[in-house]
């Protein structure tokens, strides 16, 4: 073989493939946020056409995914530092910052205008406002500046069903903003419990995550109590218009597990969570992970079910 052909060989190896680039939408963020968009839009008290609907959450999964381009491009460095995150595509080599920038800003200019277009105004300015509080706030000032940083920050992901709701309606209403609160009360404790028992990485990349900043007692103590706030926000949003009897069974059972395992959390002590690897901190997260699917899955059953007259009180 060749100077030339093994050189060849290593230039295609090192290419950006699809997948790289799909990987730079965060997958997995998208999935909550194409489902979370989906209940409020469907949730909405009017019904849009099919092909109307699918293209409304194909944009906000793009807006989404854009979001996510433009986080990584901005957190490349610390990202390199991170072990839960050197194998995304820019510290991996596969694509490089600038290519990130642009691929995220042109996929933001295109879901905000095919948004606005295939819906309403409206929705369209509130998803470039989504994107811009992700990308400016959150990624550019609050993670690097504070503690707070995903309790502020976390309402970029929250805005999701309300997007899908403005969508549908082109208007405000308190049900949207309900799941919303349910989203942004979830955020702390759900990435708290992450950073308990993933501190090194923060303090290596010199993120001010709680668990930095206040040692992990203090977080120990906010879980508890956000998980507290949180649960009562998930059981009176059952008697809320997206809320009926099925939705207050799987609050009821999913919060009174959530709090459970967060008054665990709170109990333990440092020696406890070495001896068995953060067993009970991991298994939290876990938890957390289907927390938010279960409970926008409940709300998506109730609207399908009140056509029936069997959703809603």
């Amino acid at each position: 073989m060749t100077d030339a052909s093994i050189h060849a060989s290593s230039v295609r190896e090192d290419e950006a493939s699809f997948g790289d680039y799909f990987a730079l939408l965060k997958p997995r963020v998208m999935s909550l946020v194409v489902f979370t968009a989906l209940v409020g839009l469907l949730a909405a008290p009017i019904s849009v056409h099919p092909v109307i609907g699918f293209t409304a959450i194909l944009f906000i999964a793009i807006g989404g995914g854009a979001s996510g381009a433009l986080n990584m491009w901005w957190d490349a460095d610390i990202d390199r530092v991170m072990k839960r995150t050197k194998g995304r595509p820019i510290p991996a080599g596969k694509i490089s910052e600038g290519e990130a920038k642009v691929f995220g800003l042109a996929l933001s200019g295109l879901s905000v205008i095919m948004l606005a277009l295939a819906t309403n105004v409206f929705a369209g300015a509130f998803l470039a406002f989504t994107i811009f509080f992700y990308v400016v706030v959150y990624t550019m000032w609050l993670k690097r500046s504070t503690p707070q940083n995903i309790v502020i920050g976390g309402a970029a992901g929250a805005f999701p069903p309300v997007i899908g709701w403005i969508a549908a309606t082109g208007t405000m209403a308190i049900e949207p903003w309900l799941m919303f609160a349910l989203t942004f009360m979830w955020t702390p404790p759900h990435f708290w419990a992450l950073a308990l028992f993933m501190r090194s990485d923060y303090d290596d990349a010199g993120v001010p995550m709680l668990t930095v900043t206040h040692g992990r007692r203090t977080t120990r103590r906010h879980i508890l109590a956000y998980t507290v706030l949180l649960a009562l926000l998930a059981v009176a949003t059952a008697f809320s218009g997206v809320g009926g009897p099925l939705y207050l069974a799987v609050a009821l059972v999913l919060n009174a597990m959530f709090l459970m395992g967060a008054w665990k959390i709170f109990r333990r002590t440092e020696a406890d969570s070495e001896a068995d690897n953060f067993k009970v901190e991991r298994s939290f997260f876990k938890l957390s992970l289907l927390y938010l699917f279960l409970h926008f899955g409940a709300i998506l059953a109730e609207t399908l079910l009140k056509p029936y007259g069997l959703g809603g009180w």
